[in-house]
Formats: C-alpha cells, sequence, structure tokens
C-alpha cells in the first residue's frame, strides 16, 4: 500500500526511513511516498530508490515518466519504493543528503531523476560503491553510474515540423521551463524543425527562470502567463519543456480557438489531470525515461548492472511523438519522411 507524508530527507534516520515515513521540521524534499512489496513476496524483492526533481509524482510530465519505469519493475519484480522529491529551492548538499539517506536505508538501485543531481551523484556513488546508481538527463563518472539519457532535440525536431505545418499564422513558440543547455536541446531542435520545414514561420522562444533557479520547472503559473502573451503576439502553436510548468501553458493555449499546444515527455493527451485539455494538444514530444528506468532496474535485478551512458535516441525508440487524438494523422507521411531522414543522418539536428 503506497503511503504519503510530508517530511525532511536531510532528517530521518535510517531506521526510519526504511520502515515509515516521520514529519520532522523544515524539510529539503517536499513529497516522501513509499510502497511496500506485496504479502507473500518475501524478502528478496528489491528495493527502488526514487530521487525526484522538483515538481516529483504528479507533475503529469518528466517525474510521472520516470515514475511509471520504476512502477512496472516493482509490480514485475516484487520489489518495493521510496520516493523523495525535491524543492526548487535545494542546495547540494539537500541532493547529497537525498541520496545517501536512500543508500543507508539498503534501497538499490537507486534513481536519480533530472540533471540537476549529477555532481551528487558522482559524490555519493563513490561512498556507496556496491550501490548501482541511476541518473537521467547527465553523464556521470562514477563506475556504479548508469547515465540515462536522450536525444530529446531529434523528437524536438519532429515537434517543429508539426507545429510548422499546423500553424495557420506562421508564427509559432517555444517556452523552456530554465534556460539550462538539457532545455536548450529542445529549443534547438524544435526551432530547426519549424525552419526546416517552413523558413518563413516565426518562433517566439522564451525561458520561465534563469540559471540556477529551478522552479521554472514547476510553476504552473508562469507556464499559462507566458503561453497567455505568446498567444496575444501572434503565435497560435506553442511547444513548452518545462515540467509541470507546461500544465499552465495547455491551460492557457487551451482557451484559444484553433491554437495548439505541443506537450513534453509523457503522451499528456492521455493524463486524466489534463483531459479537459485534450483537444488542444495536438500532440507530445514523448520522451521515454519510463523505458531508461525500467531498463536500469531491470539489469539490477538481473545481477548484471548497466553503467556507462545509455542513450536513448529517434532510432531507437527513446523519442518521438504520441498520436493520440489523431490530430496529426494528416500529416503523419511528412513526419516519417523528417524522421526518416534524421535516423539516416541526412539531417544532422543541432543541440544548441
Amino acid at each position: 500500500m503506497r503511503r504519503v507524508a510530508k517530511l525532511s530527507a536531510a532528517c530521518i534516520a535510517t531506521a526510519a526511513l526504511a520502515l515509515t515515513a516521520t514529519a520532522c521540521g523544515s524539510t529539503s524534499s517536499e513529497d516522501d511516498s513509499s510502497s511496500s512489496a506485496s504479502a507473500g513476496s518475501g524478502k528478496g524483492g528489491i528495493k527502488i530508490g526514487l530521487a525526484y526533481d522538483v515538481g516529483g509524482r504528479g507533475d503529469r510530465s518528466f517525474n510521472d515518466s520516470a515514475a511509471r519505469g520504476a512502477d512496472k519493475a516493482e509490480k514485475e519484480f516484487s520489489g518495493s519504493i521510496k520516493e523523495l522529491t525535491a524543492k526548487s529551492s535545494d542546495t547540494e548538499a539537500d541532493r547529497e543528503q537525498r541520496l545517501t539517506d536512500l543508500a543507508d536505508a539498503g534501497y538499490n538501485p537507486i534513481v536519480a531523476v533530472g540533471f540537476s543531481y549529477a555532481t551528487s551523484v558522482d559524490k555519493v556513488a563513490a561512498k556507496y560503491p556496491k550501490v548501482s546508481f541511476g541518473l537521467i538527463d547527465s553523464v556521470a563518472t562514477a563506475k556504479n553510474v548508469d547515465s540515462i539519457t536522450f536525444t530529446e532535440e531529434q523528437g524536438s525536431y519532429l515537434a517543429g515540423v508539426a507545429a510548422a505545418l499546423k500553424t495557420k499564422k506562421a508564427h509559432v513558440g517555444f517556452i523552456g521551463g530554465v534556460d539550462t543547455p538539457l532545455i536548450k536541446k529542445f529549443a534547438a531542435g524544435y526551432v530547426q524543425g519549424v525552419k526546416d520545414t517552413k523558413p518563413g514561420v516565426k518562433v517566439d522562444v522564451q525561458y520561465l527562470t534563469h540559471g540556477s533557479d529551478l522552479s521554472g520547472f514547476a510553476s504552473p503559473d508562469k507556464g499559462k502567463e507566458a503561453a497567455s502573451g505568446q498567444l496575444d503576439n501572434g503565435a497560435d502553436v506553442i511547444y513548452a519543456a518545462a515540467g509541470s510548468s507546461g500544465n499552465g501553458s495547455i491551460e492557457a493555449v487551451s482557451g484559444v480557438k484553433g491554437a495548439w499546444a505541443i506537450g513534453v515527455d509523457s503522451d499528456q493527451y492521455n493524463i486524466p489531470g489534463l483531459s479537459k485539455y485534450k483537444n488542444s494538444i495536438l500532440t507530445s514530444m514523448v520522451k521515454n525515461v519510463d523505458v531508461g528506468v525500467y531498463d536500469f532496474v531491470k539489469s539490477v535485478h538481473d545481477g548484471k548492472p548497466l553503467t556507462g551512458n545509455q542513450i536513448y535516441s529517434l532510432a531507437k525508440g527513446g523519442v518521438g511523438l504520441a498520436t493520440s487524438g489523431g490530430f496529426i494523422d494528416d500529416i503523419q507521411p511528412q513526419l516519417d519522411a523528417a524522421k526518416k531522414k534524421i535516423v539516416d543522418g541526412a539531417v544532422k539536428v543541432k543541440t544548441s
């Protein structure tokens, strides 16, 4: 049974972390939850530790995709999950403590969900050489880490092709959560896809926050405001790569007749919490974080932990466009042609 409570990752004693969730003052984790293995699974069930990025489970995007992979592994391998979630105000010490708490409590493997954990994963992994760590969206140097990365720019290129073909105003937009190198990959691919398809289409690019301020990934109000501004300026297709902030962008787009939103990471047309906006979601640039997480957990369960850098590309199905709703069915031949050019190497997609 899944339990959810508020607690501090930094102040949980090892025994308490392993057994229950306890509140104790100020916290570097907004949410903590654990799920026990089903009765009869025995003591051999794998113990999966998840250290989420800001937004955590329930962001309807990036973190939820990671959660789906862990949930599948938990069920298949009769395991249990412990979840800790970051705050946008986290320091490096907070991230290190979160990973350390999971390791001390016996969780193995531990998945760090997001590039912000890159430095802390290397530090903590070195202290726990017998624990397998997974790092999403960045490349670690420690030997016991599986770096799980994606060619976001390739999937975003296809989103740009779709936007260029669907805009009625020759004007589209991109909203990034934070102006990090990772999110700039999304933007670069999207802009290139638009321009390669219809050079005359205008592309607005906007970031919600900058530098170390990661609140841009968990501020739906900022996403809504940014999207409203782009719509007012004439854009009629908006692609947001901004975590849960993108939910606000989708809401804004849904209020304008003829406008389209492009979702990200998860197939947002099929997310229950966004169902009332689904007829405005043209497609989603799906990033199969769940596949990467599941593959990693399975490798640990099988006794052959993955290490190094596993790259989930367009050719390998790591990224792509969702077809839910049927809104891109009419342009599928053009999208297939663009995909083939990328896979064959005829088109090199920029990352910045």
